[in-house]
């Protein structure tokens, strides 16, 4: 029996939920789907320079969730910018956390 998911804990949602190429119709296209938790790990590994560890502990994941996670995203977007697909950013077994005028998060 497979262990269930954990929530993973995200604190960054996308300014743009959707990206495809241009001049290319919606209707056309292969659509892959990254979820929020991938799109957290590329921000944390690929956007600020984390290593592994200190993404995994701020995701509430273990390292080696975290690489994995990561290594998903990256096969995710590597295939919708090679292969010319749309990429749709949701969902995912997640909680967001938003942080407080002090800084805290939730």
């Amino acid at each position: 029996m497979t262990r269930p998911f954990k929530c993973r804990k995200i604190t960054a949602e996308p300014r743009a939920y959707y990206f495809k190429p241009r001049a290319v119709p919606l209707c056309e296209l292969e659509e892959i789907v990254l979820q929020l938790d991938e799109f957290q790990a590329l921000k944390h590994a690929d956007l600020e320079k984390r290593d592994q560890a200190a993404a995994a502990a701020a995701m509430k994941v273990s390292r080696q969730t975290f690489g994995n996670i990561l290594a998903s995203a990256r096969r995710k977007a590597a295939d919708a910018v090679v292969n010319g697909k749309a990429l749709k950013i949701e969902g995912g077994p997640v909680q967001v956390r938003r942080g407080t005028c002090g800084g805290k998060h939730k």
